[in-house]
């Protein structure tokens, strides 16, 4: 290996903006926002003023909830932010932006209890293959030195962390940085440009040693560089910048920036980081499979749904060029005609004529297109290059309208934030009649809710679903059912014996007949069975019926009085009088849970598992995930539908499970009668 010159990169760049919760990512790109002169100044998040917390429900709620785009020219070249939330209920909206952004700028603290969170984001960045900088906020807030806090945050990176920058120090406060690639201090100045100084002399040694460090460490990737400082050799600086830019692109290393966004320090460094070391788009749309060349291919990242504008495709151009006005394919037979092509701050946009490669630009109206989708002129499309799949969800509401006349209107929005929220799901339970929502969380939902109501004008009623709850029998009874009316004319005459027995857990229903010598004709005995089957929606205890045998053994009928509903309603009298006798008994569903936690809260988790009724099967390391762990647990559904708020709760907002279906047990006792009584009130009601 020789020094790679890497060269200075131009073009439209687009950066997102992660890291975990309130690390300080909104009020960074505010920062950015007021430097570059976008904004006439900084506001802070709890002013509910900045430009990327624009909605209602992130102003209310104090956080961000969805992703928000802002793009700024910066020494003659675009850069477009996109500012990714932090909550891990949220973290599925980074997904279709990781996939078609050149960098992530992961803004980190000097906090303990936020690594397992940081490593969610830095695994998912290397899934991705995203380069990124670690920007190392409220360093004029921390009490640990920047070596010691970098050997804190490590575990979570699987690349080195690189440190290009140390605090400057004066009487124990931060006032500036020292740049170990540029040996040049910067005083710095609340919202204004540092001020460039020389590095102090008692500060000369520390940042020798740092600068050591970090070209050992660029070594490792170029043979010269490894010469010259075994032959104590000063590299030149354009290699040493040359370097540094290689090893970033190629995600050998992760430099680490440090700042105050709070106060706009640290800011400009950042930019220029970014716009000399950053990939350009040429590199991205390689990372993503598109090939070289002048075919135009887009890339959406994110999809908005604004009250005037109506439907905004956030995308990006990976190649070619977009006007407005053309038609764009997403497979042989799905198509849309650009209606408008913006350039987005926050909620503001700016008309443009058209968008060029490395472009990240709002398209109008592309009805048919979602997040994650890839678009093309060529007509037929071309080959998806980004496949979202949102995790399992962790929560559910069942949602009414308090006016059925917004049925209908109810639907249609939530479909509409599916569109912007690929991650939530909507089903309409055929055994409750409930329709339900499922997501990442209970703010996840909540603020679904509030967008429903607040965008449509819709009251809605939320709840916790209903379990599906079953009940079997302990033992079996023959029982014969009669129906017999006379009111003139033809009557009523159905007569059938019947054989009720229980069944292995599992096995459903099964219908069987003995009759001999037609003592129920052949066309009744179907009858029978649709009698019986409609008695078992609803047993002696009030809920479906499973595991059950019946066997029509015997009966008979009137050859002028009997028909097919007088047989349905013998069967079911002779149900209803037989069930009782059956010992019937509830069953819940129990679940398979399996919960990824980091392992210093496993002893947590497994604490938490039986209080909640569950079982412990087992745990053992995470495949892949150093520090992590994975708990193997039965638990009833019943104590599922929050069991994510405790998890989390638990691990600092990191901790996920999945649920799939494992098998029904009796429930008694008092938890069955409650069960009972609910299940009765709600049909009062």
């Amino acid at each position: 290996m020789g020094s790679r010159a890497g060269g200075r990169r131009t073009g439209p760049k687009c950066i997102a903006i992660v890291g975990p919760f309130a690390s300080g990512k909104t009020t960074l790109l505010e920062a950015i926002l007021a430097r570059t002169g976008a904004i006439p100044r900084q506001n802070p998040v709890s002013s509910g003023n900045t430009v990327s917390d624009h909605s209602p429900e992130a102003k209310a709620h104090a956080m961000s909830v969805e992703a928000s785009v802002a793009t700024i020219d910066f020494m003659g070249e675009s850069l477009t932010f996109v500012d990714c939330p932090g909550s891990v209920e949220f973290a599925f909206e980074a997904d279709a932006v990781l996939a078609g952004c050149d960098i992530a700028v992961v803004v980190a603290e000097a906090d303990e209890k936020k690594i397992p969170a940081l490593q969610l984001i830095m695994r998912k960045l290397d899934d991705f293959g995203v380069p990124r900088i670690l920007f190392l906020n409220k360093i004029d807030k921390a009490t640990a030195g920047v070596r010691d806090t970098l050997k804190l945050l490590q575990p979570a990176s699987s690349a080195p962390l690189l440190l290009r920058q140390i605090p400057l120090r004066k009487g124990g406060a931060v006032i500036g940085s020292i740049d170990l690639a540029l040996e040049r201090a910067y005083i710095w100045r609340e919202h204004a440009e540092s001020e460039i100084a020389a590095i102090p002399g008692d500060e000369k040694a520390r940042e020798i040693e740092a600068r050591f460090s970090m070209l050992e460490t660029l070594a490792d990737h170029d043979d010269l560089l490894m010469e010259q400082l075994l032959d104590e050799k000063e590299p030149p600086c354009d290699e040493v910048f040359d370097d540094l830019a290689a090893d970033l692109r190629d995600g050998s290393v992760t430099p680490v920036l440090i700042g105050a966004a709070e106060k706009g320090n640290g800011v400009l460094r950042l930019l220029k980081a970014i716009r000399h070391d950053a990939p350009d788009v040429e590199r991205t749309a390689r990372r993503l499979g598109v090939s070289g060349g002048d075919r135009t291919v887009v890339q959406v990242l994110k999809t908005i749904h604004t009250a005037h504008g109506g439907k905004l495709s956030i995308s990006r151009v990976l190649s070619g060029k977009v006007a407005d006005g053309a038609e764009l394919w997403l497979s042989p037979t799905e198509s849309a005609k650009v209606s408008g092509i913006y350039r987005m701050l926050g909620k503001d946009q700016a008309k443009l004529a058209s968008a060029r490669v490395g472009d990240t630009v709002a398209l109008g109206k592309l009805e048919g297109v979602r997040t994650g989708h890839t678009l093309s002129p060529d007509k037929g499309g071309i080959a998806q290059l980004a496949a979202l799949e949102p995790p399992q969800p962790v929560y559910a509401f069942s949602l009414r309208t308090r006016e059925r006349k917004d049925d209908v209107r109810m639907s249609a929005a939530i479909q509409r934030l599916a569109e912007e929220d690929p991650s939530l799901t909507l089903r309409h339970n055929q055994d409750t009649g409930e329709t339900i929502l499922s997501g990442h969380g209970e703010m996840h939902l909540r603020v679904t809710v509030e967008r429903l109501e607040g965008k449509n004008q819709i009251l809605i009623d939320v709840r916790q679903p209903a379990i599906p709850y079953r009940e079997t029998i302990r033992k079996g009874v023959t029982q014969r059912g009669r129906h017999k009316k006379q009111s003139g004319g033809h009557g009523q005459f159905g007569d059938v014996v019947i054989d009720i027995k229980p069944l292995p857990r599992g096995s459903g229903f099964q219908f069987t007949d003995t009759i001999t010598g037609g003592v129920v004709p052949k066309q009744y005995i179907q009858s029978v069975e649709a009698g019986i089957r409609e008695y078992l929606k609803s047993g002696p205890l009030g809920f479906p019926v499973v595991d059950i045998a019946v066997n029509l053994s015997d009966g008979s009928y009137h050859n002028v009085d009997s028909s097919d509903m007088a047989f349905q309603m013998a069967a079911r009298a002779g149900m209803k009088e037989g069930m009782a006798q059956c010992s019937p008994v509830l069953l819940e569903p129990i679940m398979r849970v399996e919960i990824a936690t980091p392992s210093e809260a496993t002893a947590r988790i497994t604490a938490l598992v039986p209080q909640r009724r569950g079982q412990i099967l087992g745990f053992d390391a995470r495949p892949g995930w150093p520090g992590w762990d994975v708990v193997e647990a039965t638990m009833p559904q019943s104590e599922i539908g929050d069991l994510i708020v405790e998890l989390r709760s638990a691990t600092s907002g990191v901790a996920s499970y999945t649920a799939t279906f494992d098998h029904m047990a009796e429930l008694t006792g008092r938890l069955a009668d409650q069960v009972m009584n609910q299940h009765a009130g709600g049909k009062a009601a």
